[in-house]
């Protein structure tokens, strides 16, 4: 049976892997982005994925978004969170607005994004919420306590989803990904990536496609019995 999948932030990096393995697996996509014009319409033109523009950190946005995507594709069954920014800096150095910016995308964006289709995969009794966390929000991270804050929120999340929707045959897992090799990974200097590959046992970055198939099992019919679990994919870098 063919679902409907909504990946935020799934025109670029991970969340451009994850929206291609969904299509692959069959599922009509809808991917969202939040200011490159560009960058989307090159994905949309690449991968025949429609593009769809919103803040994830706005109810109003979110909620008239999903309304077009499913008057145009049909109810959403699968939900992939995975839109998300950094505003790093020490904690002493922190900002109010590089506080409430990462709280507002990463975690607010979370709730904005899965409370709209919450009701109709309860009514069709099916639904598939992946949320995109991090392996910060597992171990926490220098200069990141606003990220690291809101990718531990996302797991809480996660778990109390899992407990509500089960009976209702929606599952709700996350999946934690360590230093993977996307722009902007590749973008810092090469000695802070080999410090940063020095501390994974794998010796090596991981690739999009890795968290995109962890993703595609979950987002699938056969995940139904995994349920506020989470995939830590950082090739043995961090265990909870």
């Amino acid at each position: 049976m063919a679902r409907t999948a909504l990946v935020t932030g799934g025109s670029r990096g991970i969340g451009a892997a994850i929206s291609e393995a969904l299509k692959a697996q069959g599922c009509t996509v809808a991917a969202t982005y939040a200011g490159n014009d560009e960058a989307a319409a090159k994905f949309t033109e690449e991968t025949g994925i429609k593009t769809y523009k919103w803040n994830v950190g706005s109810y109003e946005e979110s909620a008239a978004g999903i309304a077009k995507v499913e008057e145009e594709l049909g109810p959403i069954d699968i939900v992939v969170a995975n839109a998300g920014i950094t505003r790093d800096a020490p904690f002493h150095k922190m900002t109010p607005q590089q506080w409430q910016e990462v709280i507002d995308t990463n975690l607010t964006g979370v709730f904005n994004t899965v409370h709209p289709v919450w009701p109709g995969m309860r009514e069709r009794k099916f639904g598939r919420v992946i949320v995109i966390s991090s392996i910060n929000g597992q171990k926490g991270q220098f200069a990141q306590v606003n990220y690291a804050a809101t990718k531990a929120g996302d797991l809480g999340i996660v778990k109390s989803l899992a407990q509500e929707g089960a009976r209702a045959g929606i599952t709700a897992n996350a999946v934690c990904p360590g230093y993977i090799a996307t722009e902007m990974v590749m973008a810092v200097p090469e000695k802070v990536r080999e410090s940063i590959i020095s501390q994974i046992p794998a010796g090596r970055l991981g690739e999009p496609e890795e968290i995109a198939r962890c993703v595609a099992f979950l987002a699938s019919d056969d995940s139904g019995f995994i349920n506020g679990s989470t995939i830590s994919a950082n090739g043995a870098q961090f265990f909870v």
